[in-house]
């Protein structure tokens, strides 16, 4: 039974992670309809910069945030300096989303290599403003800190803000316009164009974020979010790539999972699973879990 515990408690902590870069794959593609795969990219950027904040100031809780504004400034930069111009020249054809893909795999190289460039190649520590030892029940001492209680969270608050500002707010629903008929929506007084940046923004804030949360436990490198941004995709997949419940749900079901399987299988498994999900979804729902009509106003 402790172990049992242990693993849903280690997977729900994994899984807010993934359901964050899940979250930040969905924004993009629900307002503008592009797979992002340089998001890795972004948030190891804004990572970076995170870092340099404790660094310089010792101050945590002052990283997070600058690290999601930053974030922010690169996603809506990415969108506006490169998405836009690409979009606009490539034909309406088959050729357009490829382009689009092409793009962010390139812009992944170039991100990577920005910051090797920048920060080095060594690995940087990044300390958790709380502690991360494990929490003691009677006896038995559970694999869950604080850390982890801060890491679901901070996943929950951002989860929650960005399903209220889609659902209840005129910018969720000019985002959702912009993304599914852009045309009408510009006849609608919709300015697409910034609309789309924004939801950017967005997704660079919530990469941003993971990134932070994920790298006290971690070393942070040029390349230490690569697999984040696997997983995240697969939780995408899964929850559905329209569906911000479905990056939430996503996450946690791979979170879980992986947890799972690393306890009661090993750890050998645990690059394979996600992808053998993966297909599992795509061949039983292709949509996702939470896909379809209805995802559009979750």
């Amino acid at each position: 039974m402790d172990q049992l515990i242990s693993a849903i408690l280690i997977g729900l902590s994994q899984g807010a992670i993934y359901s964050l870069m899940a979250l930040a794959l969905v924004l993009v593609f629900r307002s503008t309809r592009v797979i992002n795969f340089a998001q890795a990219g972004q948030a190891v950027v804004s990572t970076y910069i995170g870092w340099e904040v404790v660094t310089r100031t010792g101050n945590y809780w002052l990283a997070l945030p600058i690290a999601a504004i930053a974030g922010a400034i690169v996603g809506a930069a990415v969108e506006s300096f490169l998405m836009r111009p690409l979009s606009k020249r490539a034909s309406k054809g088959a050729i357009a989303p490829v382009a689009s893909v092409i793009l962010t795999l390139g812009l992944l190289g170039v991100l990577h290599s920005g910051a090797a460039i920048i920060w080095k190649g060594d690995q940087k520590l990044l300390e958790s403003p709380v502690s991360a030892m494990g929490i003691t029940v009677g006896e038995t001492v559970y694999p869950f800190s604080q850390t982890d209680f801060l890491i679901i969270g901070t996943a929950l608050l951002v989860m929650l803000t960005f399903s209220f500002i889609f659902q209840k707010t005129n910018l969720g629903l000019a985002l959702r316009a912009s993304a599914f008929q852009p045309e009408i929506a510009r006849l609608s007084g919709v300015r697409v164009d910034r609309i789309r940046a924004i939801g950017w923004a967005f997704a660079g804030a919530a990469g941003a974020i993971a990134g932070v949360l994920v790298t006290p436990g971690s070393a942070l490198s040029p390349n230490s979010l690569d697999l984040l941004l696997v997983f995240g995709f697969v939780a995408a997949v899964i929850g559905g790539l329209e569906s911000l419940i479905g990056a939430a749900l996503g996450g946690i079901l791979l979170g879980l999972t992986l947890s799972f399987v690393g306890l009661y299988v090993g750890t050998s498994l645990t690059f394979v699973v996600p992808f053998v999900i993966l297909i599992l979804v795509l061949l039983i729902k292709p949509s996702g879990l939470i896909g379809g009509r209805k995802s559009r106003n979750a």
